[in-house]
């Protein structure tokens, strides 16, 4: 008898989640070696907007973004791709650079016929939707990053912003092998760690989840880090949303700050209180309530004493 995997039973779960909501599954081969799996609308409503969610580092798209879907379904034609080297996305290309990943997004969405779009992004997703944002001015009407470090330097580790003190041990925490360092993922991800989780299922999560691509993602995080510096990253000019947990290990609060002076009148940051990096897991009621009101209501003055510099909410 084959082992039951609860991962593997869950990832179901998540599938008929997301076909439920109205989504279908759909795989396109883009030519160069490159194939992209997205989730798009069984029906695109032309009269909505079009909303992709582009998730982080981990396990497939579904898995971060299942708490979202439904509910934003009603008011967006949403679409979520899993990024190249998570879920059914990959390249034979070398390219391992966020504005790659950008433009096999903006690729997949045209051959789907879509043009003009809001981003979300959280944290590696995040990367990839400002570079959205950047290359694709035009067709990016509005962007929410969730705990994304893009204005990241490379020094910032060196002088020990960052939990880690080096790309390696970096990778070793994000890109987890054992379920020691699966715990030290999720203690630096959550403001209040689950305890408890038994090592059985951390080895079926590693198995199912962290271990195909593994030298791709690698190099995706590797790319990531390389000679970073914040005179480099372009300065966006849509409208931008900028959330962040309180207790964000991983990119810590002071780059959602660094950001905000970057973009200048175009952003505004948001503060999660009692969250850590894993806002979508901790906090995905307050993130969506962000989410409408940012992306909906559009221009429309915030509320008095929620309009300032690292604004709190629960």
């Amino acid at each position: 008898m084959a082992n039951l995997s609860l991962t593997a039973m869950l990832n179901r779960c998540f599938r008929y989640s997301f076909s439920k909501a109205g989504l279908r599954s759909s795989t396109m081969d883009l030519g160069d070696g490159t194939v992209m799996h997205i989730w798009v609308p069984k029906v695109h409503i032309k009269s909505k907007p079009t909303l992709i969610l582009i998730h982080g580092i981990g396990a497939n798209a579904m898995w971060q973004w299942n708490d979202f879907v439904s509910p934003l379904m009603s008011r967006f034609n949403v679409y979520v791709p899993d990024l190249l080297f998570f879920g059914d996305s990959y390249t034979s290309r070398p390219e391992r650079s966020e504005q790659f990943q950008a433009q096999c997004v903006m690729r997949v969405m045209e051959a789907h016929g879509v043009t003009v779009m809001n981003v979300v992004g959280i944290s590696y997703g995040g990367f990839v939707g400002y570079s959205l944002a950047a290359q694709f001015k035009e067709r990016v009407e509005k962007l929410v990053l969730c705990c994304a470090g893009v204005c990241l330097e490379d020094k910032d580790m060196e002088e020990g912003m960052l939990q880690v003190k080096s790309v390696d041990e970096a990778v070793s925490i994000l890109l987890p092998q054992t379920p020691q360092k699966m715990r030290e993922l999720m203690k630096i991800s959550f403001y209040k760690p689950r305890k408890g989780v038994p090592t059985c299922f951390l080895n079926d999560f590693i198995r199912e989840m962290c271990s195909e691509h593994l030298q791709e993602r690698k190099e995706l995080i590797q790319a990531l880090h390389k000679d970073r510096k914040l005179s480099n990253l372009p300065k966006i000019t849509q409208p931008t949303l900028l959330i962040w947990g309180e207790h964000d290990q991983i990119f810590p609060l002071e780059l959602g700050h660094r950001l905000e002076r970057h973009l200048g009148d175009n952003a505004k940051l948001v503060m999660i209180k009692n969250a850590g990096h894993a806002i979508n897991v901790e906090k995905p009621k307050v993130l969506l309530k962000h989410f409408k009101y940012f992306l909906i209501d559009t221009f429309r003055p915030m509320e008095p004493g929620n309009h300032s510099n690292g604004c709190k909410t629960d």
